[in-house]
C-alpha cells in the first residue's frame, strides 16, 4: 500500500496494521509495529496482539478463567487470596463452589470495614474449630487490622485446624497488605475480558441451567436476562472511552449483575409485568447506586429504556431462547464491536485505543533497566553523560543545577532528584516540574509550551497593557485570571462580584480583526473541542470529522453579566448548552494539552 497511496490516505486506513504487497515481505513484525507507531498510534495494540498470537499463542492475550478449583490444592493452613480487579467480584463464584462442595451451610462471609475486626476474628476462630469456610472480603478497607490477621495466619501453621477449614480473602492491590500472607497463600485474580462479546460469554457462565429455566414466564425472562447481560457488558466496556464515556468512571462489577434474580421474582409475582418498577430498580437503584453525575444518570436511564423497549417490542430474537443455543448465539457476535454500539462516534474508539497504547508504552518504559554500567571502549555514552548534555539545553535552573551536581557526586542524590533524572532521560516531565502547569505532553513539547507561556507574559510586561486576546492555557491558574476579570468588572460598576456570572459569545470573525479589547470582559483563545466539531458559518456544534480528535474553537468572548442567578456547575453547563441549541455534552480543553486533556470546559466556566 505504500506505493499505491499517498501518506495522507494511508493514515486514514482502518486496517493500517495489515500490511499488503511488497511491504509484507520487506518488514519483519517489529519493523511493522514501528511504522504503525509512527503513523497511527491507535493501531499499535492490534499489532502487538497479532505479534503475541503469532509468536506465543492466543492464550497469552485472553484473560484466563478464574479457576475456583484451587481449593483442591489448598490445605486448612493455606489462605486463598483473591486479588481484585475492577469489574469482577468473586463472591458469586465462591458461593457456587461452596454449594458444589457441600459447604454452603458452613460458609460464612464478612465484608471488612470499620468495626468488623472483632467479628472477623471470631469467625476465624470458630471456623478453625468447626471446619467452616470463612470469606473475608475487601481486606484493603481494614488495613489497620491486617497485622492482626497476619498473626492469625501465622498461628494456623502451628495449630491443628479442622481439615475442612478454609480461609478465603479478597483485596485490591495495596502496598500495605502483609507480604507474609501473600507468601503463605494461594493467589488468584481475574479481570473482565475485553469486548462486549467476551463479557457476555463470561456473564452467562455465572447463570446455571436451573436459574435459566426457573421462571414461570420463560419467554420474557430469558429475553430480559439476555438484555440485562448485554446492558451490563455495555456498562463495563464503556469505561474505555473515559471522559467520552462517563463523566465519572464507576466501579460496576459482577455484584450488580446479581439483580437478575429480581427478573424472575417480578415476572412470577405480578400478572401484568411492572416494567417501570423493573427499570427503576435496575437502572435507578442497583446500577444507579454507583452513579453520582446527572448526565451519567440520564445515560443509564436511556440504555435501560432502549433495551427494555427492544425486549417488549422486537423481542431480540425471532425464535425462542434455549439454554443450549445461547452460547452459540453469543459466539456469532462480532469479536470487536463498533463504537456505535455504545452510541459513540468512531473517533471515540480511536481516542480509547491511543490511551491504551500510551499505557502500554509507559509500562514498557518503566521496565527498562535503570542501572548504569561503566562506559566501555566503543560503547555509547552512559545515562549520566546523556543527562549532562540535556542539562545544557534546558533552563529550569534550580533543579537542573542540583541534578548536575548530584551526577558529578558533589551532592547526595535525593529521591526527588533521582526521579527527575529518570524522567528527563525517558523524555517525560518530572513530577516536580508539573506543578508549573498540568499537561500530558512529553518533555520536549512541554518545554516549548513553557517558553511560549513565558514569552506571553514578557510581551505583556513590555506593552504595559493587557493584550486584546488572552491565551487562557498560558496561565498557570486560569481560574484566578477569570476571577480577577469578574472582580475588575464589579469594581468598575460598583456591584458585588457574587451577583455576576458569565455570558459566552463565540466570535464569528478572524482573530486578526479583533483590534481592540471588548468593552466588558475578555476575549479568550486557545480552547479545543473533543468529541465534536465546530461549524463556523452557523456558529454551532457538529459531528467531528473522521480522525479529527480535537477541533479548535474560535475565540470566545467571556462577558460578565449581572442579575443572573448564581449557578452551580451543572446549571452553568446547561445554560451554556441552551445558548447554543445544537450543543451536546462535550469537553473543551486548552491548547497546552496534546489531545485536549487538561481541564474540562465545565471547570473553566466556573471561574
Amino acid at each position: 500500500w505504500m506505493a499505491d497511496s499517498s501518506w495522507e490516505k494511508i493514515t486514514e486506513l482502518s486496517e493500517l496494521h495489515n500490511f499488503n504487497g511488497d511491504w509484507e515481505n520487506k518488514c519483519n513484525a517489529l519493523q511493522k509495529m514501528l511504522v504503525v507507531r509512527s503513523l497511527r498510534q491507535d493501531r499499535v495494540s492490534f499489532c502487538v496482539t497479532s505479534f503475541i498470537v503469532n509468536n506465543l499463542g492466543s492464550r497469552f492475550v485472553e484473560p484466563p478463567v478464574l479457576n475456583m478449583k484451587a481449593v483442591s490444592e489448598s490445605t486448612c493452613r493455606t489462605p486463598l487470596i483473591f486479588v481484585l480487579s475492577p469489574g469482577v467480584d468473586p463472591t458469586g463464584a465462591l458461593l457456587q463452589l461452596a454449594e458444589a462442595s457441600g459447604m454452603s451451610k458452613h460458609f460464612h462471609a464478612l465484608s471488612l470495614g470499620q468495626g468488623q475486626a472483632p467479628i472477623a476474628k471470631r469467625m476465624i476462630e470458630e471456623g478453625v474449630k468447626n471446619g467452616q469456610w470463612v470469606f473475608l472480603a475487601n481486606c484493603h478497607l481494614s488495613l489497620s487490622w491486617m497485622p492482626d490477621l497476619d498473626k492469625l495466619v501465622e498461628q494456623l501453621q502451628v495449630q491443628k485446624p479442622h481439615s475442612n477449614f478454609r480461609l478465603w480473602l479478597s483485596s485490591s492491590p495495596h502496598p500495605d497488605f502483609p507480604i507474609t500472607i501473600l507468601q503463605a497463600g494461594i493467589k488468584m485474580t481475574t479481570e473482565p475480558p475485553k469486548g462486549v462479546k467476551a463479557n457476555m460469554k463470561r456473564l452467562y457462565q455465572l447463570v446455571t441451567e436451573t436459574q435459566f429455566n426457573r421462571c414461570s414466564r420463560p419467554v420474557f425472562y430469558r429475553k430480559l436476562l439476555f438484555s440485562l447481560c448485554f446492558f451490563h457488558s455495555i456498562l463495563l466496556e464503556r469505561k474505555k472511552f473515559l471522559q467520552l464515556g462517563w463523566n465519572i468512571v464507576y466501579g460496576f462489577n459482577d455484584s450488580d449483575f446479581e439483580v437478575r434474580s429480581l427478573l424472575s421474582l417480578y415476572l412470577d409475582e405480578y400478572e401484568e409485568i411492572p416494567w417501570d418498577a423493573l427499570k427503576y430498580l435496575i437502572a435507578g437503584v442497583n446500577y444507579g447506586g454507583h452513579v453520582t453525575d446527572d448526565w451519567d444518570r440520564r445515560l443509564l436511564t436511556t440504555y435501560i429504556n432502549d433495551y427494555f423497549y427492544t425486549v417488549t417490542h422486537t423481542y431480540l430474537f425471532t425464535t425462542p431462547i434455549i439454554w443450549e443455543y445461547t452460547p452459540e448465539y453469543i459466539s456469532m457476535l462480532p469479536s470487536t464491536e463498533h463504537p456505535e454500539v455504545f452510541g459513540q462516534h468512531p473517533n471515540a474508539d480511536i481516542a480509547s485505543q491511543i490511551a491504551e497504547t500510551r499505557t502500554l508504552f509507559e509500562t514498557l518504559l518503566s521496565l527498562q533497566p535503570q542501572v548504569t554500567s561503566p562506559t566501555t571502549a566503543g560503547a555509547g555514552p552512559s545515562r549520566e553523560d546523556k543527562m549532562c548534555c540535556c542539562n545544557m539545553c534546558l533552563c529550569l535552573s534550580s533543579s537542573l543545577v542540583e541534578l548536575e551536581k548530584g551526577i558529578k557526586g558533589l551532592v547526595v542524590m535525593s529521591s526527588s532528584l533521582e526521579e527527575t533524572f529518570h524522567c528527563i532521560y525517558d523524555g517525560r516531565v518530572p513530577p516536580l516540574w508539573e506543578k508549573a502547569y498540568p499537561s500530558l505532553k512529553p518533555l520536549a513539547a512541554w518545554t516549548r509550551d513553557l517558553c511560549q507561556r513565558v514569552n506571553q507574559f514578557a510581551h505583556w510586561a513590555e506593552m504595559v497593557q493587557p493584550p486584546n486576546l488572552f491565551w487562557l492555557s498560558g496561565f498557570t491558574f486560569p481560574n484566578g485570571f477569570l476571577t480577577a476579570v469578574l472582580q475588575s468588572y464589579a469594581r468598575q460598576h460598583n456591584i458585588s462580584v457574587d451577583t455576576l456570572s458569565w455570558e459566552f459569545i463565540v466570535s464569528t470573525v478572524d482573530d486578526s480583526n479583533l483590534l481592540y479589547p471588548p468593552k466588558d470582559g475578555v476575549f479568550i483563545r486557545g480552547l479545543y473541542l473533543e468529541g465534536a466539531g465546530w461549524d463556523k458559518r452557523n456558529s454551532c456544534l457538529l459531528e467531528a470529522e473522521p480522525m479529527q480528535m480535537v477541533c479548535p474553537i474560535p475565540t470566545i468572548h467571556f462577558k460578565p453579566v449581572e442579575n443572573r442567578k448564581k449557578m452551580g456547575k451543572s446549571e452553568l453547563i446547561q445554560t451554556f448548552f441552551l445558548e447554543f441549541p445544537h450543543c451536546i455534552p462535550l469537553t473543551v480543553f486548552p491548547s497546552s494539552s496534546p489531545y485536549g486533556l487538561l481541564c474540562r470546559f465545565s471547570t473553566i466556566t466556573l471561574f
